[in-house]
C-alpha cells in the first residue's frame, strides 16, 4: 500500500496531532500514531483540554488527589493539563531525538485571559515552562500586539514558543520579527540558540469560513466563484514571506550561531465546508520547512487519499495576490475579515477556557463528596501514567 504520510513528510512538511487527552496517553493511541502515521509533533489548546476533561473517567483518580489536597480550581487545571504535556513530551521524545530537537515538539497554551498583557503572559510561559521541565516543550502564545512583546521576552529567556492565531500577513511578519529579536537577545543572554524552538501557527480554515460568509452575502456570481480560494492563498503569501525573512543576512547571522527557523505551522486545518475536498489544507499547502497540524480523522483522511504532489506553495504567489485583488473588487474587506478572526479567536479560546475551570470545578466538589478509594480502572491509570513518567 501507498504511505501518503510518508510521502508528505519527505517533501519536507512535518505531521503533527492537533489533539491530546488522557485517554490517548493510557491507551498508546499517541505513541501508536507517533510509529505508524509518521506523527511528529502535538499541539492543544483549551477547546482540546475543556473537550478531554468532559469526556473521560481516566482524570478521576488525580481530581480525587488533587480534591483531597484542597487544591484550587485553577491550580488543579495546571496540574491536570501539564500531567497530560509532560507525559506527551515523553511519548514524543524518540522524534525530538531524532531530528535533533526540531519535531517531538508538544505544546501548551498560556492562560488566553492574559492574552492582551506581556507581563503576565511572560510570567505565565514561565511557569508553564518551569512546570512541564522538558525540553521538547512548545509554550504558546497568541499573536496579539502585547503578544507579540512577550514572544520576544520569552524566546530570550530560552524558552521554545509556538506563536498562534496568526491570520493576516502584516500580523505574520510582526511575528517573525519577534521571533528574530527574541532570538538575538537569547543569544546576547548566553543561551543556546539551537535548543530554542518556534513554530508560526498561521490558521487556514477559519479565513474561508468567514470570507466565503461574505461572498455568499454579496451574492453576485463573481462573488460566488472565489469561495473556497481565500486560506490558501493567503497561507502561499505567508509561506512567500517566510522565505524572505529567513534568507535575509539578519537571519544568517543566527543561524551561524545554530538558530533553527521559525517554521510555518498550518494550523485549523479541518475543513468547515463539507463541499471541499477534507484534506484541501494538506494538499493544497505543502511546501519544505512548514508544520501541518492536522485532527485525527484529517490525518487518517490523508493517510486514505491524500495527494502528494510535490511543492504546491512556491511560485503560487501571484495567482494568490490576483485572488485578493479580485476579492477587495467584489467587496470582501480582508482587513477586517482578519480583524474580527483574531478578536474572535482569543475570544473563543477564552470561552473555552472559562468551560474548562467550570468543568473542573464541578468534578473538584464530586470528586471531594467521593469516599474510599479509587476503582481498579482508576488505579490502573495511574500506574500506567507513573511508569510513563508522569508528575502530579
Amino acid at each position: 500500500m501507498t504511505d501518503r504520510l510518508s510521502e508528505l513528510t519527505a517533501t519536507g512538511v512535518a505531521v503533527w496531532l492537533d489533539d491530546l487527552s488522557r485517554e490517548r496517553l493510557t491507551s498508546g493511541g499517541l505513541d501508536q500514531l507517533r510509529r505508524e502515521k509518521h506523527v511528529a509533533g502535538v499541539t492543544t489548546n483549551p477547546t482540546i483540554f475543556a473537550k478531554a476533561l468532559a469526556d473521560a473517567d481516566t482524570y478521576d483518580w488525580q481530581l480525587r488527589d488533587l480534591a483531597s489536597r484542597g487544591v484550587e480550581v485553577e491550580e488543579a487545571v495546571r496540574m491536570l493539563t501539564t500531567y497530560d504535556v509532560r507525559w506527551a513530551c515523553d511519548v514524543m521524545r524518540p522524534s525530538y531525538d531524532a531530528s535533533k530537537g526540531i519535531d517531538g515538539r508538544v505544546s501548551i497554551e498560556v492562560d488566553p485571559r492574559v492574552a492582551h498583557h506581556a507581563d503576565r503572559t511572560l510570567a505565565e510561559a514561565k511557569a508553564l515552562w518551569w512546570l512541564v521541565d522538558r525540553p521538547n516543550l512548545y509554550i504558546k502564545i497568541p499573536a496579539t500586539e502585547a503578544g507579540l512583546g512577550a514572544i520576544t521576552a520569552t524566546l530570550a529567556e530560552g524558552i521554545s514558543v509556538n506563536v498562534t492565531l496568526i491570520f493576516g500577513l502584516d500580523r505574520y511578519s510582526q511575528v517573525m520579527e519577534a521571533f528574530l529579536a527574541g532570538l538575538e537577545q537569547a543569544k546576547a543572554n548566553g543561551h543556546d540558540l539551537s535548543k530554542i524552538g518556534s513554530v508560526a501557527s498561521f490558521f487556514v480554515s477559519r479565513v474561508d469560513a468567514e470570507v466565503d460568509k461574505r461572498l455568499e452575502k454579496i451574492g453576485s456570481d463573481e462573488a460566488k466563484a472565489l469561495r473556497g480560494k481565500a486560506a490558501v492563498a493567503n497561507a502561499q503569501l505567508a509561506y512567500e514571506r517566510y522565505s524572505e525573512v529567513f534568507s535575509s543576512e539578519r537571519w544568517q547571522a543566527l543561524a551561524d550561531a545554530g538558530a533553527h527557523p521559525q517554521r510555518p505551522l498550518w494550523a485549523s486545518t479541518s475543513t468547515k465546508n463539507p463541499d471541499y475536498r477534507d484534506v484541501i489544507y494538506v494538499e493544497e499547502l505543502i511546501a519544505p520547512g512548514t508544520v501541518n497540524t492536522m485532527p485525527e480523522p484529517v490525518i487518517h483522511a490523508y493517510a486514505d487519499h491524500g495527494e502528494t504532489r510535490g511543492d504546491t506553495v512556491t511560485g503560487s504567489y501571484e495567482a494568490a495576490r490576483k485572488l485578493f485583488t479580485d476579492l477587495e473588487s467584489v467587496g470582501v474587506d480582508m482587513p477586517d475579515v482578519i480583524a474580527k478572526l483574531e478578536r474572535e479567536g482569543v475570544e473563543k479560546f477564552e470561552a473555552s477556557w472559562q468551560e474548562l475551570l467550570d468543568g473542573v470545578r464541578k468534578s473538584l466538589a464530586a470528586a471531594g463528596q467521593g469516599s474510599g478509594r479509587p476503582s481498579q480502572a482508576a488505579e490502573g491509570n495511574a500506574q500506567a501514567a507513573q511508569q510513563a513518567g508522569g508528575n502530579a
